[in-house]
């Protein structure tokens, strides 16, 4: 029966779990990426600058383009001699296990330490150095700037202070790291740092890194737990021939019904940026699990909306970085497809084809100011075009998606269209869509809810300080960059896509896992919701039946959308008053003021249109196989002839 079949899914999900959480034999990073370990923490015996002190020597840490006294990519010592070092203050006993090493993030110049010595302290004065035997012991270091070298330490040393104490360097350069620390914190009677530092869950879900295969199992694993509510399927192959697998969220999972928006979430078109990933493994287990146990707040939401979950957009890519490690697949590592494709910006630029149209004055007389056409070149079978990329594409014009979110990692902001700057050459430049408004609105709920995003007190990342425009930002003001998939999905489709960077390490441990959870859930959860802003309604004739690709126009927003093959449709707006119009070929438009309120929910807003004379008179005639009646004209100057003749 249902019960024991579901208390079997139960018994077979936990057992899974266990083989899964096997403990791991080395110590986790004590979070120099992740900036668990706070600036305070860090010094050194000398600095270059302040740009390059000992609060930016962290693992993967990046510098600006055009780097500057407070941002620059490492830590670089302002002597070069072997008495340099790097230190780090655990607060509390630690069992130092190891070392992560990078060189200097720089796009001018080549810094990297080839060896060192690792010295522990209980209280920064007394100094013991790892030894082997009775030689202390030289670590190799780095051969290029990038790439992570992680050395273990034969014994593990206990101690509250670490030092990394460069022996020799890359002789073109100087004195420079990026480092992370692998250690586990001994009991603390007192338990401060616990309380003060470390969040926890309450949510029994698998938090761990998930090959493809594992992927697979899990999903097939919530398909099982909950078969009501889930389906599994599947939008294209990648290069390598792994699936590209979905799995959507509903009431009626298969069917797409009248009056209700699908909603999507993708993750890991940059192979390497694993959090997003793991973010929506745990998001289906958890929808999972809260629907069976009866949570009004997710049984409206599936109930209300039809959902999809991409996890693994570039497969490939993520398979290399997973077999790398989180520590050691760099910052770029399995970031592209198969075949050297950015994913996320593989798309068609459709913005300069809209706005050369606008500047021509060719709108709305010879093009719309939506669903602006794929170039032909671009669907070419030549074309430098990812699969990934081609399946995407197909998937976003199946379904009538009305808002999408795509995770991505090494940052803390939500961006939103556009993504290319209006002005050519332009680096950065603000380049707001006619939907600024409701795009802002979208990003905020997002960022404003994630625990970290939004607060002014946290550290940046990298270089930018995000959190003073609330964690977010127009793309464009950011990087310029052309045929981005948020652009793509704007100006080709109804759907509002953003792009969530939710957390400053691509591929944390996942020992972080949990508290990333923790950090993203309740934003995972308000974005979504988000769907059910704005109106919603049915286009119908004069005999009720629903008008695919009829035009819905709001008034000073110059931006349509189509409604879907029954006729309904969605449009995203924040509260106020409008006047929208509805049109279509061969009907008379109809225009009407709706208002959308502060509370959530999409006001309903129906249109009835009737044929117009022209398009009745041509299906009358089509009907019964009759052409128009053409009276024949006989040239002017022929009548005229004539008449000239008769008198």
């Amino acid at each position: 029966d249902d019960t024991s079949r579901s208390e079997t899914n139960v018994s077979c999900y936990k057992s899974y779990r266990a083989i899964c959480h096997s403990p791991s034999p080395e110590c986790p990073p004590m979070g120099m990426e992740t900036l668990k370990i706070d600036d305070f923490q860090l010094h050194a015996s000398t600095i270059k600058r302040y740009g390059l002190g000992a609060h930016r020597g962290r693992l993967n840490i990046q510098a600006g383009l055009y780097e500057d006294d407070l941002y620059d990519g490492g830590w670089c010592a302002g002597r070069e001699d072997p008495l340099q070092w790097l230190e780090v203050d655990a607060r509390r006993l630690t069992k130092f296990t190891g070392v992560v090493s990078q060189g200097r993030s720089s796009l001018w110049s080549s810094d990297w330490v080839t060896s060192y010595k690792v010295m522990v302290s209980n209280d920064s004065h007394t100094w013991v150095t790892l030894r082997n035997g009775s030689h202390d012991l030289i670590f190799t270091g780095n051969r290029e700037k990038e790439i992570p070298v992680r050395n273990v330490f034969p014994t593990p040393m206990v101690g509250r202070y670490l030092r990394i104490n460069p022996r020799s360097w890359y002789g073109g350069g100087t004195i420079c790291m990026r480092a992370e620390i692998l250690g586990c914190p001994m009991p603390d009677p007192n338990n401060y740092y616990h309380r003060r530092n470390e969040v926890t869950t309450t949510d029994n879900l698998d938090f761990r890194h998930h090959s493809y295969k594992d992927m697979r199992q899990l999903m097939k694993v919530v398909n099982d737990m909950c078969p009501n509510i889930t389906r599994i399927y599947n939008i294209g192959k990648s290069h390598n021939g792994l699936k590209l697998y979905a799995i959507e969220i509903s009431d009626n999972p298969g069917e797409h019904e009248v009056g209700e928006p699908e909603f999507r979430y993708l993750a890991g078109s940059h192979g390497n940026e694993a959090l997003g990933r793991e973010l929506l493994l745990l998001l289906m287990q958890f929808m999972c699990l809260e629907y069976r146990s009866g949570n009004p707040r997710i049984r409206h939401l599936v109930d209300q909306t039809r959902i999809h979950l991409l996890p693994s957009v570039n497969p490939d890519g993520y398979e290399k970085a997973f077999q790398a490690g989180s520590e050691l697949c760099g910052w770029s590592l399995g970031r592209w497809s198969q075949d050297g494709m950015d994913i996320h910006h593989n798309f068609p630029d459709l913005n300069s084809i809209l706005w050369e149209a606008e500047v021509k004055k060719w709108i709305p007389r010879k093009m719309h100011n939506h669903h602006v056409a794929i170039p032909g070149w671009y669907q070419a079978k030549n074309a430098t075009v990812a699969v990934e990329t081609r399946a995407l594409v197909a998937w976003m014009e199946k379904l009538p998606f009305v808002l999408g979110g795509n995770l991505q990692g090494g940052e803390l902001v939500v961006t939103f269209p556009y993504d290319r700057t209006r002005t050519q050459g332009a680096v950065r430049e603000t380049s707001p869509t006619p939907d600024d408004h409701v795009f802002r609105w979208l990003a905020f709920s997002y960022a404003s809810t994630h625990r970290l995003m939004a607060d002014a007190s946290r550290r940046v990342c990298h270089t930018e300080d995000f959190a003073k425009e609330d964690g977010t930002i127009n793309g464009a003001s950011w990087h310029t960059a052309a045929g981005s998939m948020n652009d793509f999905s704007y100006l080709h489709t109804n759907c509002l896509e953003l792009s969530m960077y939710v957390g400053c390490d691509k591929f944390p441990h996942e020992s972080e896992l949990p508290e990333e959870w923790e950090n993203n859930r309740e934003s995972l959860l308000v974005f979504m919701e988000q769907v059910h802003r704005g109106l919603k309604g049915v286009v119908k004739d004069l005999r009720g039946q629903g008008i695919a690709n009829a035009v819905i126009s709001v008034e000073g927003i110059g931006h349509d959308i189509r409604t879907a093959t029954d006729g309904d449709y969605w449009r995203l707006l924040n509260p106020g008053e409008y006047q929208v119009t509805a049109r279509a070929d061969g009907y008379s438009l109809t225009r009407k003021m709706c208002e959308v309120g502060y509370e959530m929910g999409a006001t309903r807003c129906d249109f009835t249109l009737g044929r117009t004379n022209l398009s009745r008179i041509k299906e009358i005639m089509e009907k019964f196989n009759k052409q128009p009646i053409r009276l024949p004209v006989r040239p002017l100057r022929a009548r005229r002839g004539r008449q000239r003749r008769w008198w």
